[in-house]
């Protein structure tokens, strides 16, 4: 039962038994969702591993994310295909908006409380621009949600970096390659998948040089550069990959200094 709607009838049942804690209603694109809150207990939230490995995982824009056993998982990057629709959908959008301004005789800024004449060609170009950005963001949720649930499901132990992604997205030629990976979400999807699945989610700190150290020998690279993808190490002959190394290194950081996200509350009140 809905304010001011009245009783909508749900599509598909509730995914867990328990007590209906608040429901909201949102839009993406020319779609609507109702999200339902409910709480539920520990025994029911809590998932079953598969595995009892310890994993490090770094993040990158050539592979989202490269795993301590050398395997590099490449991300859809959804953005960068429609890159191009997206600019031409934008601009008809645009033109379509200046057109309506013109009509009302309005220069520069909308004044407040003007609402402009909305013809039936600038409402579809509106639905086609928000399809379009709903299809990107569709493709980038599916991919991030189905390998954090895989790292956690496989792994008694998870070893991210502590990535400063606010600074790393004020570089203009790496935000949007950035931001079409989501470092910022991959993150936070693993902190409350690790509580669901029992594993011990550790983040090293954000000053670790785990690419410049060597995985075989400790030996630091001061002088690697952001264009290296391999180097050599001096002291032991090893040749490295950049990311290889990063993930190896995370992985054998687990016993020297961490910050542990894995707090496991008593009840959780899950979104369906």
């Amino acid at each position: 039962m809905l304010p001011k709607v009245g009783r909508v009838q749900m599509r598909e049942h509730l995914r867990w038994p328990g007590r209906i804690m608040a429901a909201s209603v949102g839009r993406q694109a020319d779609h609507w969702y109702l999200a339902v809150q409910v709480e539920v207990p520990d025994h029911v939230a809590r998932l079953y591993r598969t595995g009892d490995g310890i994993t490090g995982v770094d993040l990158g824009v050539s592979a989202a994310a490269t795993l301590s056993n050398g395997e590099k998982v490449v991300a859809p990057r959804p953005l960068a295909p429609a890159l191009r629709r997206l600019r031409i959908r934008s601009r008809r959008q645009s033109r379509k908006l200046e057109a309506a301004r013109k009509s009302v005789g309005i220069k520069g800024a909308i004044p407040k409380g003007t609402r402009l004449p909305e013809s039936k060609n600038r409402t579809c170009g509106a639905r086609a621009l928000a399809r379009l950005h709903a299809r990107i963001a569709r493709v980038r949720a599916d991919f991030m949600h189905k390998l954090t649930t895989r790292l956690c499901r496989e792994n008694q132990t998870v070893v991210i970096e502590d990535l400063n992604v606010r600074g790393m997205l004020a570089n203009a030629r790496l935000a949007r390659a950035i931001s079409d990976v989501g470092f910022y979400e991959f993150r936070r999807q693993l902190q409350y998948k690790a509580a669901r699945y029992g594993t011990q989610l550790v983040q090293a700190e954000r000053w670790y040089p785990s690419s410049k150290l060597c995985s075989a020998c400790g030996d630091r690279y001061v002088a690697l550069g952001l264009g290296e993808r391999t180097w050599t190490c001096a002291a032991c002959g090893a040749h490295h990959d950049r990311d290889v190394n990063a993930a190896v290194n995370l992985q054998g950081c687990v016993r020297v200094r961490y910050v542990n996200f894995n707090l496991l509350p008593k009840s959780y009140a899950l979104s369906s």
